[in-house]
């Protein structure tokens, strides 16, 4: 079942890093935010989040909680920590963690040695060790590396992220999202699609430019035609 509520924290596959270009800009003090998750239009979670910045380092908190029947089968929390140090170009993760409770087997780790250029995940017992890749993000920093991206121009991205278990490419066409209705209101949005094979899951994403272009929904749609959707309902930021 975590396959399915990682869409509840988007960024399993939803990261954007340096590689795309970044605009010197200064994160907000503090952000909060909250979205439902539905899967085929049925609502099956409620993910909450928390970013920090201070004295140079952030912290984000993700939480994920299931509701309705899926409560009945996972009644713990999911929750995914990444921390590390804020930049001229945006966010440098050095560590990131996802587990529901300090017992569970599922538990997934990432640390990030920017001096040695090195990244080390562990997952399912097992650690593992690659080459740091310039600008890498992990699946929650990723979300909020969005404030530090130039959009002028932008039209295609490339970037290099972890979930704790792999180490991936991702490439997205950027495109005007249109207008989209939510719970803040209407809003313009900034669309990004997914470069995915055949075998692949379709993702996309949808930025908000009147709020620092943070993401206001989410989509997957797997092989079988089943669509998870994750939708902002809340959304507070603290500026300097």
């Amino acid at each position: 079942m975590d396959a399915k509520l990682a869409l509840c924290q988007a960024a399993m596959m939803l990261a954007l890093a340096g590689a795309c270009g970044a605009a010197e800009t200064t994160a907000p003090l503090s952000a909060a935010a909250r979205y439902d998750v539905f899967r085929n239009g049925w609502r099956v979670a409620v993910v909450s989040e928390t970013f920090e910045a201070k004295d140079g380092a952030y912290r984000i908190v993700s939480e994920s909680r299931a509701v309705g029947l899926l409560a009945l089968v996972e009644k713990h929390t999911l929750r995914f920590v990444s921390s590390g140090v804020l930049t001229p170009s945006g966010l440098r993760p050095q560590h990131f963690e996802g587990k529901r409770s300090d017992a569970d087997s599922r538990q997934v780790r990432a640390d990030f040695d920017w001096q040695t250029g090195q990244l080390t995940i562990v997952h399912d017992g097992r650690t593992e060790t690659f080459a740091l890749p310039v600008a890498t993000q992990d699946r929650i920093s990723s979300m909020y590396q969005f404030m530090f991206l130039s959009r002028e121009g932008l039209q295609r991205l490339e970037f290099p992220m972890t979930n704790g278990r792999k180490l991936d490419h991702y490439v997205y066409t950027v495109q005007p999202g249109g207008d989209l209705d939510t719970r803040l209101g209407r809003m313009a949005t900034l669309h990004l699609v997914k470069q995915h094979r055949a075998d692949e899951n379709v993702a996309e994403i949808w930025l908000a430019p009147q709020y620092r272009f943070l993401p206001v929904k989410l989509l997957i749609q797997e092989e079988d035609g089943t669509r998870y959707e994750q939708v902002i309902t809340s959304l507070e930021l603290r500026e300097r």
